[in-house]
C-alpha cells in the first residue's frame, strides 16, 4: 500500500486552495483540522498571499453565509479569522441580544478572557456543523487582543453579539466547536429553531426542552 502523501508547504497549499477562485470549501465537523488548534501567525505567508487568502475568506464567509469564518474551517492551520455583521435584524432581537452591525475586520492570533462574570445564553450556529443550532452561554464581555492583517495591535473590550462572535471564532482556533460549550438538550435542526424558538431569547426554549440558563 502505497505511503499517505505529505503535506505540502503551507504557502503551497494555500495557492493550491486558493486557485478555482471564488469561495472556498469549508470544512466540516468529523475532519481532524477543526480539533488540532492552530500555529500562531508569524510571517509564514507573503503579504500579497495573505491579503489573497484573507479576501478569500473573507468570500466563502459571505457566500455561507456567515458573521465570522475561521482558517481551519478551510483546511488551514494558522490563527486567522474573519469576522463581518450587517445586524439586520428586529429591534428587539438587537436590544435583547447585544446585535449591532460590526465592520468586516480580520483578527491574528487573536485571544480573549472574560471582563466582568456576566454570562448570556443565545442560540447559536457554526458552519461547519450545518443544520443544527444549540444555545450557549458565554461571557457577556470579553477583552479581545492580538493583531490585524497589517500587524497593528487589537486591544478592545466586546460586549453583546461582537462579544460572541470573537468567541466562536477564537475557539475554532483553539480546536474547539460551539457545541462543546453547548447545552445538550438545547440542541435542535434549524427549522425548529425558525418555528419554535426564534424569541428574541432562549427562555421558552429552555422551559419546553428543560434545560437552565445563566
Amino acid at each position: 500500500m502505497a505511503s499517505p502523501r505529505p503535506l505540502a508547504p503551507l504557502a503551497e497549499r494555500i495557492e493550491e486552495l486558493l486557485a478555482p477562485g471564488g469561495p472556498l470549501p469549508l470544512v466540516l465537523a468529523g475532519d481532524p483540522v477543526l480539533r488540532v488548534g492552530t500555529a500562531r501567525y508569524e510571517g509564514q505567508l507573503d503579504p500579497a498571499l495573505l491579503a489573497r487568502f484573507v479576501e478569500a475568506l473573507r468570500r466563502t464567509m459571505h457566500a455561507a453565509p456567515g458573521v465570522g469564518l475561521a482558517a481551519p474551517q478551510v483546511g488551514v492551520e494558522l490563527r486567522i479569522a474573519v469576522v463581518e455583521d450587517p445586524a439586520t435584524v428586529p429591534e428587539e432581537v438587537r436590544q435583547a441580544r447585544g446585535r449591532v452591525p460590526q465592520p468586516f475586520r480580520v483578527l491574528v492570533n487573536p485571544s480573549y478572557e472574560p471582563v466582568g462574570s456576566a454570562r448570556a445564553a443565545f442560540f447559536e450556529g457554526c458552519l461547519s456543523v450545518p443544520g443544527y443550532q444549540a444555545v450557549v452561554a458565554r461571557h457577556a464581555e470579553v477583552r479581545l487582543t492580538g493583531e490585524d492583517e497589517h500587524g497593528r495591535p487589537l486591544d478592545e473590550v466586546l460586549g453583546g453579539w461582537p462579544a460572541r462572535i470573537v468567541q466562536h471564532e477564537t475557539d475554532h482556533l483553539d480546536g474547539m466547536l460551539y457545541l462543546d460549550r453547548a447545552e445538550p438538550r438545547s440542541l435542535a435542526a434549524d427549522p425548529n429553531v425558525l418555528r419554535r424558538w426564534a424569541q428574541p431569547t432562549p427562555a421558552e426554549a429552555a422551559r419546553a426542552l428543560d434545560f437552565e440558563l445563566p
